[in-house]
């Protein structure tokens, strides 16, 4: 009986998505561990199960990172690869936490977890500070709209838990955040050591100068994310999995509207590129079923009339009365972030949309935009580099589900990718449907 009132009360609280991001090795896994152990998500007893499977692959110490790590190879390579999500109570609210890759191989995953967050910790170690990857991770998460941002300055147990140390990181982050359009006064650093156990969950009586919040704290100060419920349904599928007795369970976080049992439903672009019609037979959150579902939510569905080979990552599962747009071509306002040479007519690098990844051709550079006036500084210039603000016209080479920033904001961002890296973000503006 107890156990269904922690549920019935789980269930009132507000569902939140916090996503830690930073570059590889600056401790998030171990973090999100060490909060989770903390806060008595993870026992005693597996927490011991993890430590000797660490010590077991010559990672003493990874413990805390291993309940997030939950597959083999990161075991062994002691790196994030996919996204793994725990939840958390708060007095506040039930956070789900989303630990993002940091390895750059696997950005892709982490611009996934960024797509879903409605904050993020940016972590940062102390000895190390601002790194390459650090730098991306921001300007990711400004793209994906994570308006709220706190930054965890990590392992100053090796920084002998000095304020200077931790003063220099904190300046040189912020003249990143503002760089990215943050406005660092704004933001919160919290000074920590994962590894341990300071200021993650309980107060650190190492740093008597460091007067701000723990992490766990700090999940309750995030303001309450808007949930957008009065636009039409949009749930981008994150995974589809096929499982016993039930069939086909796509898997995402509902970006915009609401999902109900018995609502007709359309999967775009689907494996025809047509769509596909069904219908929600179920909805589960956090293994419990719900009978309906809201913007924000990361939910399992499954659907009457659609089957494992109609649908896939990347796919959104959209209101039938109010379907998404599959476009021809498109205009966006996009930033070069990180072009080894220059953009031109003709580049068709590959764009990441919500959850799906469909190359894009330039078709034509319409105007460079002076960032810092969006006045227009230049009319049809042959190329744009590195700082440039561009508005350009694309056309897919595939079936490509996006919408005007004006219809819907929450599914017009998208980053570029090339060769392994992130080289532009940017929103898309106007569009022709197919």
């Amino acid at each position: 009986m107890l156990k269904n009132y922690k549920f019935k009360m789980a269930a009132q609280k507000q569902n939140m998505n916090v996503v830690f991001v930073g570059h590889v090795d600056h401790g998030k896994s171990t973090a999100i561990g060490r909060l989770m152990f903390d806060a008595g998500v993870v026992s005693e007893q597996d927490l011991k199960k993890l430590k000797d499977e660490a010590q077991k692959h010559g990672k003493v110490g990874f413990e805390f990172a291993f309940v997030m790590d939950k597959f083999k190879e990161e075991r062994e390579r002691g790196v994030t690869i996919d996204l793994s999500y725990k939840k958390l109570i708060t007095s506040k609210r039930q956070v789900t936490v989303i630990d993002a890759p940091g390895h750059k191989d696997f950005v892709k995953n982490m611009i996934t977890g960024a797509s879903q967050a409605d904050a993020a910790f940016l972590t940062v170690a102390a000895q190390h500070g601002v790194m390459p990857q650090t730098k991306e991770h921001l300007w990711l998460l400004r793209t994906m709209g994570v308006d709220q941002v706190c930054v965890l300055i990590n392992q100053m147990d090796a920084a002998n838990y000095e304020e200077a140390k931790f003063n220099k990181v904190q300046q040189d982050v912020k003249q990143l955040l503002t760089a990215v359009g943050y406005k660092p006064d704004s933001i919160t650093f919290i000074a920590a050591s994962a590894l341990q156990g300071d200021n993650i969950f309980k107060k650190s009586d190492k740093m008597p100068w460091y007067k701000g919040p723990t992490v766990f704290e700090q999940l309750d100060l995030f303001a309450d994310p808007k949930k957008p419920i009065e636009l039409p349904l949009r749930m981008p599928i994150q995974d589809v999995y096929e499982i016993t007795g039930i069939g086909t369970v796509p898997v995402g976080k509902i970006e915009t509207g609401v999902m109900k049992i018995g609502q007709k439903i359309k999967v775009l672009p689907g494996r025809s590129g047509k769509g596909i019609d069904g219908e929600v037979k179920t909805i589960e959150m956090h293994h419990e079923t719900m009978s309906e579902a809201m913007a924000g939510d990361n939910v399992g569905i499954n659907l009457r009339g659609i089957g494992k080979k109609d649908c896939a990552r990347g796919d959104i599962v959209c209101d039938a009365a109010k379907p998404a747009t599959i476009a021809k071509e498109f205009t966006a306002q996009v930033a070069v972030i990180n072009h080894p040479t220059v953009i031109a007519k003709g580049y068709t690098p590959v764009f990441h949309v919500h959850t799906a990844q469909v190359p894009c051709q330039f078709i034509e550079i319409i105007e460079k935009i002076d960032p810092k006036t969006g006045q227009v500084a230049q009319k049809n210039p042959d190329f744009i580099k590195n700082g440039d603000v561009a508005k350009v016209r694309l056309v897919p080479q595939g079936n490509l589900v996006i919408e005007k920033q004006a219809d819907n904001p929450h599914m017009s961002r998208f980053a570029i990718r090339d060769a392994g890296v992130t080289v532009a973000a940017g929103v898309c503006v106007d569009l022709v449907a197919k």
